[in-house]
């Protein structure tokens, strides 16, 4: 018999905060079925075989890898029944995925990079929370009533204040903090809580690009940046998987609509 604590589906798990949330939500009990897009396939099955190599109560994790396009909704849709079929149920649903275009005045960004951030940050996010909760509803119903999961969305510090050049990421950003918000109040009668991750720089391939796209060296530019954040570092992916981590288990179990911030201070609430 199973003593896993569930099944926690984690989309753009192959590397960062992704790859972290995936392995701290195996640590902490759950069989995973972590996603990415098809070219991260290598890099999607070394984390998986990480995920393997970890025991909870003497037993081995279960982990499956799935490609899928997050802006596809076809895909993701069969992404959540594969995730049934293979290990039983979805409990889990992190919608982690997300691009950051290079940084760019709002006068200049182009409609195709506002479009395609839209299309991976909204879209992609919205597609996982629809077909997450209709499976939890499923769920909440065949399990007579008992509480029917968890859905996290990523959302940044910038969905709460803007800084210039990331116009279009920002708004999506602030996208996904309306969507988890009209998500918890439509999902609550089912016992299915919805939040947010919001973090700062985080110390991640996506920042290392971005700071490529300042023209700085990537420790010149976490030193530079780092001066701005009151405890005086950059964030990991460990520090939004423990986030992550709490969200999801009984303690946070009042908690849900929230976007939380995880930066060192940056900014405040």
């Amino acid at each position: 018999m199973s003593i896993s604590k569930g099944v926690a589906i984690v989309t753009g798990a192959s590397r960062g905060i992704g790859r972290a949330i995936a392995l701290r939500l195996a640590h902490d009990g759950y069989a995973l079925a972590i996603n990415d897009i098809p070219s991260n396939l290598p890099m999607l099955n070394s984390v998986k075989a990480e995920i393997e190599s970890i025991t909870y109560g003497g037993q081995k994790t279960k982990a499956l890898s799935i490609t899928a396009d997050v802006r596809e909704e076809e895909q993701v849709k069969a992404m959540v029944e594969q995730t049934v079929k293979d290990l039983g149920s979805v409990d889990v649903m992190v919608a982690n995925a997300g691009i950051l275009q290079a940084m760019t005045p709002m006068v200049d960004t182009p409609s195709k990079d506002f479009d395609q951030t839209f299309a991976v940050n909204v879209r992609g996010v919205f597609f996982c929370y629809k077909y997450a909760a209709k499976q939890m509803i499923a769920q909440h119903q065949q399990r007579g009533g008992a509480a029917g999961g968890n859905i996290i969305g990523a959302s940044s510090a910038v969905a709460k204040q803007a800084s210039p050049g990331f116009a279009a990421y920002s708004a999506s950003k602030w996208a996904v903090r309306g969507l988890t918000q009209a998500s918890a109040l439509e999902l609550a009668p089912y016992g299915i809580r919805v939040n947010a991750y919001a973090p700062g720089y985080i110390d991640t391939k996506m920042v290392e690009e971005l700071s490529t796209g300042h023209k700085r060296e990537h420790k010149q530019f976490l030193a530079e940046e780092s001066q701005n954040v009151p405890l005086g570092h950059m964030g990991t992916p460990e520090d939004v998987a423990n986030l992550v981590s709490f969200l999801v288990s009984d303690k946070a179990s009042y908690i849900t609509g929230q976007s939380m911030s995880v930066n060192g201070g940056f900014f405040f609430d």
